[in-house]
C-alpha cells in the first residue's frame, strides 16, 4: 500500500473506531492533532509518515474511557499497521511514540523512556490542542461528560500530583488549568510549538480573568 492510500485507509479507520467517542476525544481532536502534526514537522527534520500515523492512531483508545489501561491503544494501533503491511520499523516507532505520547507520564519525575524527533512533533501537536480556546472548550466537555463542578472555590488546585492522583482525580474543571493546561507552555519540544503554544496559553489567561471576574460578580 503506497503512502496516500495508508493514510486514508487510517483515516478511514480512525473516523470508525471513534464514531461515538466523547466530543473531546473524537475524530475532529485527531484531525486538529494530525494537522498541527504536519505544520510542525515542516520545520523539523522527521520521518513524516511516522509522525502522521502516530498522530491519527495516538487516541485510538484513550485510557480515560478503558478503565485507565494503558495498553489498549498500542495494541490495536500495532495490530491495525501490522494488518496494513507496514514496515516492521515504523510500525515499532509509532507504537513506542503512543506509549509515550501522555501528559500524565511526565508526572512520574522520570526521563523520557521513549524520545524520537517524531514523538515531540505529535506530542506537540498534541497538547497545542489542550489549551487556547478548543483547550478551553475540550475541558469543559469533558468535566461535563464526567459531572464535574465548574469551579469550586474550596477546593484548590493540586498542581504537582502523581501520575495516579491526576489519572484519578475528579476536582472541577478550572483546577485542570492549574493542574495541567497552564503548565503545558513550558513543555513544548519544538520552535514553532512554542511560538504558537505562547499565543494560545496568554489567551487562556486572558479567559481565567474573565472567568474569575464573573464569578465574583466585578464583570
Amino acid at each position: 500500500m503506497d503512502t496516500s492510500k495508508l493514510i486514508e485507509a487510517t483515516v478511514a479507520f480512525v473516523k470508525e473506531s471513534l464514531a461515538n467517542a466523547e466530543g473531546g476525544h473524537d475524530w475532529f481532536h485527531i484531525e486538529r492533532v494530525f494537522n498541527n502534526s504536519l505544520l510542525i514537522a515542516k520545520e523539523e527534520s522527521v520521518d513524516v509518515l511516522v509522525v502522521s500515523l502516530a498522530a491519527l492512531l495516538h487516541d485510538i483508545a484513550d485510557p480515560k474511557f478503558h478503565n485507565g489501561d494503558e495498553t489498549i491503544g498500542p495494541k490495536i494501533a500495532r495490530e491495525y499497521l501490522t494488518g496494513a503491511k507496514v514496515a516492521k520499523k515504523t510500525v515499532t516507532h509509532v507504537v513506542r511514540i503512543i506509549e509515550n505520547l501522555s501528559f500524565k507520564n511526565s508526572l512520574e519525575g522520570k526521563t523520557r523512556k521513549f524520545d524520537s524527533k517524531e514523538l515531540r512533533v505529535v506530542q506537540d501537536a498534541d497538547r497545542l490542542d489542550a489549551i487556547g480556546a478548543i483547550g478551553i472548550a475540550r475541558a469543559f466537555n469533558y468535566g461535563g461528560f464526567k459531572n464535574r463542578p465548574l469551579y469550586n472555590p474550596e477546593i484548590p488546585p493540586a498542581p504537582n500530583m502523581t501520575k495516579e492522583a491526576y489519572k484519578n482525580s475528579s476536582a472541577p474543571t478550572i483546577n485542570h488549568f492549574y493542574e495541567k493546561l497552564l503548565l503545558l507552555k513550558d513543555q513544548m519540544n519544538t520552535i514553532t510549538g512554542k511560538k504558537i503554544a505562547t499565543q494560545r496559553h496568554q489567551y487562556m489567561l486572558d479567559f481565567l480573568a474573565q472567568f474569575y471576574g464573573e464569578w465574583q460578580g466585578n464583570r
